[in-house]
């Protein structure tokens, strides 16, 4: 069981996602490229400024989640992550 100040300790150095991150591009615990079309198990792992944040299906999504398939709502498309992106929406 992890103590209180550990638990404070850690909370309080959260990082910011990357831009790519934040844009739903790479996934927010490994950092891998979700632009890959064929990379389709990707899925919703928390929210960021009204962005959707992914994370690779399995272990990635338990850490970023709490749960190995992440939150129940799909991904938004890649063609719409992308385009929010470039604009900077």
């Amino acid at each position: 069981m992890y103590s209180p100040d550990s638990i404070f300790r850690r909370n309080r150095h959260r990082y910011e996602p990357t831009a790519d991150m934040a844009a739903g591009l790479s996934c927010v615990i490994c950092g891998t490229d979700l632009r890959d079309p064929r990379r389709s198990d990707a899925v919703v792992s928390a929210h960021h400024e009204g962005r959707q944040l992914l994370a690779c299906r399995g272990r990635c999504a338990h850490l970023a989640s709490g749960s190995s398939t992440g939150l129940d709502e799909p991904p938004l498309p890649l063609a719409e992550r992308l385009r929010r992106h470039r604009s900077g929406a």
